[in-house]
This record gives structure tokens, sequence and C-alpha cells, in this order.
């Protein structure tokens, strides 16, 4: 097996590091001696584009604009990178809220449902109760009636089983 490291992907992948490290040394050691006056003063090839202590969204964009502008591509992808990961931690988080607000009323609506059907039930029941106790009350003042209407039907209903 080939080892890695003499891969064409990796040998480009390292080139590609050392120009941009050649590149960036050497402009910000030309600007630091275009900067300094006179040229007794001590110059310093190494220094940060962001103030020192906590920085305001104005500094933050202008050194994600100066990224975006400067010879450093790979700094430029973190960057966006990285926004794109918080933009999409925001959709994620919204739609997490969206999932939870509908699952919240998903129950609202499975608990009214339950009492609808309750309440249906309990008001057929006492539907049932009064019917019964009607047929039962016109039995009791008429009996001889009611068993002129159950014999005749009795009857058949015995001869067909």
């Amino acid at each position: 097996m080939p080892d890695s490291k003499e891969s064409p992907t990796v040998q480009s992948m390292e080139i590609e590091r050392a120009a941009q490290r050649e590149r960036a040394l050497k402009g910000n050691l030309d600007k630091s001696f275009e900067d300094t006056f006179p040229a007794s003063d001590p110059t310093s090839p190494t220094h940060t584009p962001v103030p020192a202590g906590r920085t305001g969204a104005d500094d933050a964009n202008r050194v994600r604009q100066q990224a975006e502008n400067d010879d450093f591509p790979l700094v430029a992808q973190a960057l966006r990178s990285t926004e794109e990961g918080r933009r999409s931690n925001e959709r994620i988080n919204a739609a997490g809220d969206r999932v939870r607000a509908r699952r919240r009323d998903a129950e609202r609506i499975a608990e009214t449902a339950s009492e609808v059907a309750s309440g249906a039930t309990s008001l057929a029941a006492s539907e049932v109760r009064s019917f019964l106790q009607d047929v039962e009350g016109k039995i009791r003042a008429r009996p001889i009636a009611a068993v002129a209407i159950v014999a005749p039907l009795a009857l058949v209903l015995g001869a067909t089983r």
C-alpha cells in the first residue's frame, strides 16, 4: 500500500500551504516596512488586525471583509463556514421550536377529542336512560295494550328461531 504522504493530493496540499505561509510572511513584512518611518524604527512582521480585548461587531465585520479580500482563501473559507454553521444552527433551533409547538398543539387536540368523546358517551347514555324510562312509563300506564303489541312479535320471533 503506498505511503499516504506520497499521494498527489497530500503533496499538493503541502505545496499550497507553504505558498500561503510564504505570501503571508512576505506581505506582513512588506507592510511593516512601509508603515515604519524613520527606517531606524523596529519592524514587526507578525501582528494581528484584531484589536486586543473584546471586539465589537464592526471590528469583526472589518476582519471578515479584510480576510475575504486578502490572499488567504482558507481563512475566508473558515470564516464563511463558521457563519454558515451559525445560520444552520439557528435554522435547526427554529425547526425544533416549530416541532415542539406542533407537538403541544397535537396533545391539546387529543385532550379535546377525548373530552368530546367522553361527553358524547355520557349524553348517549342519558338519552337511552330517558327513552327507557318513557317506554316503561307508557307500559305502566297501559299494560294490556303493551302485551297486545309484544305478544305477536314474540310469537313471530319464536317461530323463526
